[in-house]
């Protein structure tokens, strides 16, 4: 089973204009002892995420595992890690069709119903959320607050990585809910390497 780090920062490309912005805020987040980052751009263009995730696989694939957001087949050409698929994407063996055995595969999920179908896929890791409100996504499902972390730990066994609205405010809550591990977006904008830090120190 794989072990999945307690920061899981998202790299948002809609929070930057360039793929040198992308790179140097995933750069920061690397000096601020990150091991995993998922790039994930939700705009559907093709052509700039071609530019962005090579950049990105450029100036830190050599130090962190690399996750890409819905495509698995622009992970291929990126040569990254790993594919994230939400409930809206290819089914989770599709995907696994596409990126063989050897990359991670992670699969978002937001009730139990979802999360036990899940389970018995063949992802590497489940994600669960949002677990509180939260302002980066359009139509973000319903909140599963601190008591959906806690049904989630019971119904699989796999690394569980929480998401939605997560700060070094409340991360430490939603560990001792059962997740293995937090994602987080907007709490990692400002002073990437030092949030990062701080991060790491709640998360102790």
């Amino acid at each position: 089973m794989i072990s999945v780090p307690r920061l899981y920062p998202i790299v948002d490309a809609a929070f930057f204009s360039t793929a040198e912005a992308v790179a140097a805020f995933a750069e920061e987040l690397v000096a601020g002892g990150c091991t995993l980052l998922q790039y994930r751009n939700k705009s559907g263009n093709a052509r700039v995420m071609l530019e962005q995730a090579p950049e990105l696989k450029r100036r830190v694939g050599g130090t962190v595992r690399l996750i890409m957001n819905d495509r698995a087949d622009l992970a291929l050409v990126a040569e990254f890690d790993g594919v994230h698929v939400g409930q809206e994407d290819f089914s989770p063996e599709s995907v696994r069709g596409i990126i063989g055995s050897g990359l991670w595969l992670g699969v978002s999920t937001h009730n139990p119903e979802q999360l036990a179908e899940a389970d018995t896929s063949s992802a590497d890791y489940l994600a669960i959320g949002p677990v509180f409100a939260t302002s980066s996504k359009d139509r973000p499902d319903p909140v599963v607050g601190l008591e959906g972390v806690r049904r989630a730990r019971e119904l699989t066994r796999k690394p569980l990585v929480a998401i939605g609205g997560i700060t070094r405010a409340n991360a430490a809550s939603v560990i001792e809910a059962g997740a293995d591990s937090v994602a987080v977006i907007s709490d990692l904008l400002r002073e990437p390497r030092k949030s990062a830090e701080e991060f790491f120190r709640v998360l102790r």
